[in-house]
């Protein structure tokens, strides 16, 4: 299994050898580097923990920062600094693969590599039933005068004494700012020297988000 940490940068429009045009979406996929690897013996499961960016020294915790400092002391010229961490599980054979301040970059991909990616969508606020689960709205007709974006009856059907409202009813509500996982995207192109992947299709959240890249 190969992963890195990466950021989403923007959306284009990607043209293939054979002219066709696809919309993709940039990446800046690491540097990340291996902090922690876990193991059953200690930990009870094995993981790879990898952090990846930048951030000024003074806004990081003292023991997240002496963690970071231990995991890359012996590398030249590694940074400590780090504004992100994340650990994915592997396999106790997988975990043998890496080693403590070992650094992951975009040459683990190559194009045509099928991918998942995770990241937190983009927040909405509080969003009616219309935009959150596409209802139609009431009728514009018969003397309805303000039932356009309205959810229409929620409780007292199906013989429910009370009319109580059932449970996992759709209604009105916080949108958005979820984890979310979008599978089997595939990359079209890889810049090993800027450490960016255009990926076909888009991915979670803004620009600026921070992704989790699975292959």
């Amino acid at each position: 299994m190969k992963f890195i940490l990466g950021e989403k940068v923007t959306m284009t429009q990607y043209f293939d050898a054979q002219g066709r045009a696809y919309g993709a979406t940039v990446v800046k996929a690491g540097p990340a580097v291996v902090t922690q690897l876990k193991t059953v013996e200690k930990d009870g499961y094995t993981a790879v923990q990898v952090a990846f960016g930048e951030r000024k020294e003074k806004n990081i915790a003292k023991p997240q920062l002496g963690h970071f400092k231990a995991a890359v002391a012996g590398t030249e010229g590694a940074t400590s600094n780090f504004r992100h961490s994340r650990e994915f599980r592997v396999t106790p054979e997988e975990l043998a693969m890496y080693t403590l301040g070992q650094v992951i970059d975009a040459t683990s991909f190559a194009t045509d590599d099928t991918i998942r990616v995770s990241g937190i969508s983009k927040g909405k606020g509080f969003q009616g039933v219309v935009k959150r689960h596409g209802f139609g709205g009431g009728r514009r007709s018969h003397g309805q005068k303000h039932s356009e974006r309205e959810p229409g009856s929620i409780g007292g059907s199906g013989g429910r004494a009370g009319g109580r409202v059932a449970k996992g009813m759709r209604m009105a509500g916080r949108m958005g700012s979820d984890l979310i996982t979008v599978r089997n995207l595939k990359i079209l192109a890889v810049d090993k020297a800027t450490n960016t992947f255009v990926i076909k299709g888009a991915v979670p959240g803004k620009p600026g988000t921070v992704l989790e890249i699975i292959g």
